[in-house]
């Protein structure tokens, strides 16, 4: 059945059918041909994937960030990090960064920072001399950082898949989002040296204690949240509800920039995004059922301890294979359908849950920016109306140095386990 069920889903996908469909078709086909377990499985196993309290996370953090997108939220962020890096070379693309990394901090989702963000600093980084694929680069590298900056989609996925804690694994989130931003931060810096960009990018800055103040209930939001799950006030699925409802009364009463149209759409968008990632976590979780009631895993658990002697040559492995398949499938698909095939591999390679969990997204956010299916690289090119020609030469350089970061994360530990060791053992 297993060859059956790969054949299928890869003849799916030759046919550009839709993820999550390709998952619950291949599914169906496997099970009505190569099995003797009746069709109502299917409905049995799409209903018990979704069946999740802590999966309700999901659509409310969407819904948060495309609220405080809506909200001016936003836009103040913007203007605090560009009152901060905004007075030296190189400052716009830098405060890039830093709005991604604070947005990111209570949206959950790449994309929804692309968009946000993007519609604000690509025009004002062409505005300032910079060539249109080099800010639409630094945008899409950027809001990478979406996926790691608790809370995250992609985290809260690889938890209920795997069964491990969404707060460690929102806690891990914390150093390798440091490190990639960090690392971008260092590298605009020196290419807009080199390359003379961006000299003149604090001339429309405001100043700090004025942004802050602007801003104060912006930034507010993120202490609100992460401070509350780790002080043990809610669960993160009740913090995604706190993040609705405090977007919403600041977008509405404090920004006052909030009105029911702008809810309106933010709540059309909002449900379009969770059932496109509901029917690929429906779907996911039936063809997964069908895969370890198949016995595959322990097949593959066995020839991957044959190939591989130590740890460190099986996390390569796994390092080279996440990024070809981040070029090719989406985020939660592949979080979905692998985490649960690799991670008890690894842990019988000695590999902590939670940092084999950041291991994963990390690598799969580099297919965030790669083609032929890079979600933020094509939002990006959307906002800068542009095409996918004229951002790779500028972003290849930034994929480089993002997979240097996850070679950190992969074979330095402490980068994700130093707060949870702190907070929770």
């Amino acid at each position: 059945m297993n060859a059956a069920l790969a054949f299928s889903l890869i003849t799916l996908f030759a046919l550009a059918v839709p993820i999550g469909v390709s998952l619950v078709l291949a599914s169906a086909f496997g099970i009505h041909f190569f099995s003797t377990v009746p069709l109502l499985l299917v409905a049995q196993r799409v209903f018990t994937s979704l069946d999740s309290f802590p999966l309700l996370a999901v659509p409310l953090f969407i819904l948060s960030g495309n609220l405080m997108a809506a909200g001016g939220i936003s836009e103040r962020l913007v203007d605090l990090a560009k009152s901060m890096v905004g007075g030296i070379q190189g400052g716009l693309a830098c405060t890039c960064v830093i709005t991604c990394m604070i947005f990111a901090s209570v949206s959950g989702s790449s994309v929804a920072t692309t968009f946000a963000i993007g519609v604000i600093l690509i025009p004002a980084m062409v505005r300032h001399g910079y060539p249109v694929g080099t800010a639409a680069a630094v945008q899409a590298s950027s809001a990478e950082l979406g996926v790691l900056i608790p809370p995250s989609i992609p985290l809260i996925l690889y938890g209920v898949a795997t069964e491990t804690s969404i707060g460690q694994l929102f806690l891990a989130g914390i150093g390798p989002g440091l490190l990639v931003a960090a690392a971008l931060f260092i590298y605009l810096l020196v290419l807009c040296r080199i390359k003379g960009y961006g000299k003149e990018d604090g001339l429309d800055s405001q100043p700090f204690f004025r942004a802050l103040r602007r801003s104060f209930w912006a930034i507010l939001m993120p202490f609100i949240v992460l401070g509350g799950i780790y002080g043990g006030v809610f669960t993160p699925t009740e913090a995604s509800a706190v993040a609705v409802v405090y977007a919403l009364v600041v977008g509405m009463f404090v920004y006052r920039v909030l009105t029911f149209r702008k809810i309106h759409e933010a709540l059309r968008s909002s449900a379009i995004s969770s059932t496109v990632i509901m029917i690929i976590i429906a779907g996911a979780g039936l063809f997964s059922f069908l895969i370890t009631r198949s016995g595959l895993p322990s097949i593959v658990a066995e020839w991957v301890q044959e190939m591989f002697t130590d740890k460190w040559s099986f996390l390569l492995a796994v390092n080279v294979f996440l990024f070809m398949v981040g070029m090719f499938i989406e985020t939660s698909a592949a979080i979905l359908v692998l985490a649960p095939l690799l991670a008890p591999i690894a842990i019988a390679y000695g590999v902590d849950p939670v940092h084999f969990g950041l291991i994963i997204v990390v690598n799969l956010a580099l297919g965030m920016i790669t083609p032929p299916v890079g979600v933020n690289l094509f939002a990006a090119c959307a906002v800068a109306r542009i095409s996918l020609q004229t951002i790779i030469p500028p972003l290849v350089p930034m994929v480089l140095v993002v997979m240097g970061c996850v070679l950190l994360v992969t074979y330095v530990p402490f980068i994700s386990l130093g707060l949870v060791e702190l907070f929770y053992r």
